[in-house]
């Protein structure tokens, strides 16, 4: 098996991702912190190999402070795009939640 570090990448965004792949570590370690087993993981994104997701979880844990504030500021980045997408809804987004309050409106 490969050294563990050489299943992770780093863009120059600082989106760590597992390497070759277009997947974010975030994907992988967050399954694992809830409880998926490795095959589980595999199974929901089937372009991992299972080396690879073993590779990201052995990182992990010897690399944990780095990849919990890599986490945390990936979260913060989430909820500020959610944030704005929220005050500047698109108008799909718009028409969508119109027809979900007609839709509610109908008596069943």
């Amino acid at each position: 098996m490969a050294d563990e570090s050489s299943f992770i990448t780093t863009n120059s965004y600082g989106v760590m991702r597992v390497a070759g792949t277009r997947i974010s570590i975030d994907s992988v370690v967050v399954g694992f912190q809830q409880g998926q087993s490795p095959e589980e993981i595999q199974r929901n994104f089937p372009s991992l190999t299972l080396e690879q997701v073993y590779g990201v979880i052995t990182f992990y844990p010897g690399h944990r402070n780095e990849i919990e504030k890599y986490l945390s500021r990936q979260n913060a980045l989430w909820a500020e795009a959610r944030a704005k997408a929220e005050q500047r809804p698109s108008a799909a987004v718009q028409r969508l939640r119109q027809l979900r309050e007609a839709q509610a409106e109908q008596p069943r």
